[in-house]
């Protein structure tokens, strides 16, 4: 089988893209080839794959995400900015994207700089754990706030508490979060792909609920934060409201860099 791919990254997370209008490839492709496609030395790398596939009337498109190890995932934020990016690239032109993913419905929408906002689900249920968070962005996540985040071996602790008894059967993704004074520094070790990733869109905005919960005197209201991740700068819009995030956003670039040909 031959396969016409398209090659993205959002501020370093990077993906192959399959248009799949004609509804023709999910049943083809198996776990065995997305992880072949995403292999870094034996296919074209990636930290995912997505279909661009065919979806109700009141949708533009859905987006189904598979993890690099070819398993299926739940929502990829950057995935879904880059899919955007994508849509339009094909000639799917909107004011306002609207598609659906593993998570429901949402919509995007490119800014005036050229970026993408991505629309994100209120989050209303934050977990304490000792110092440390879980958030649901649409994936599970881990936070961790640190003053350094040189000092910390992201690979070796991220691996530890993912595969900690309460995370090893369903996975979570383990983040590692600098505050600053002017916005967030983070590094994510990813389920799926089970090594630090440049970014992680749902991570991002995990991180950015994480600092406003870290300083309760902030006042509800409107916020934007600005995030380093590793491969690039990202920031979260939404909504402060007695203990709810709502009207999210996830902000930054969707960068096209190949397309080719390749055979399964």
């Amino acid at each position: 089988m031959d396969l016409t791919f398209y090659k993205y990254h959002g501020a370093g997370n990077d993906f192959i893209l399959l248009d799949d209008r004609a509804g023709k490839l999910a049943d083809r492709l198996s776990p065995t080839h997305v992880a072949r496609l995403c292999d870094r030395h034996f296919g074209v790398g990636a930290d995912g794959l997505m279909l661009l596939r065919p979806a109700p009337p009141e949708f533009d498109f859905e987006m189904v995400y598979f993890n690099a190890d070819g398993s299926g995932s739940t929502l990829c934020g950057n995935g879904g900015r880059c899919i955007v990016r994508f849509a339009a690239d094909l000639g799917i032109e909107r004011d306002i994207y609207r598609f659906l993913a593993s998570d429901g419905p949402h919509e995007a929408t490119l800014t005036p700089a050229g970026d993408i906002a991505l629309g994100m689900a209120d989050v209303e249920t934050i977990r304490e754990v000792g110092a440390d968070y879980e958030i649901d962005t649409g994936s599970p996540h881990y936070l961790r706030f640190v003053e350094n985040l040189d000092t910390v071996d992201v690979v070796a602790e991220g691996r530890a508490l993912r595969q900690s008894p309460p995370y090893r059967d369903k996975g979570i993704n383990v983040n590692f979060v600098r505050q600053r004074p002017d916005g967030l520094d983070i590094a994510t070790y990813e389920r799926g792909v089970e090594d630090e990733t440049l970014a992680c869109g749902t991570g991002v905005t995990a991180a950015a609920i994480g600092s406003l919960m870290r300083r309760p005197n902030i006042p509800d209201g409107p916020f934007l934060v600005p995030v380093q991740a590793r491969g690039g700068s990202l920031s979260v819009s939404g909504e402060k409201q007695n203990g709810r995030f709502t009207n999210l956003q996830l902000i930054g670039p969707a960068t096209f860099v190949f397309t080719g040909t390749i055979s399964l």
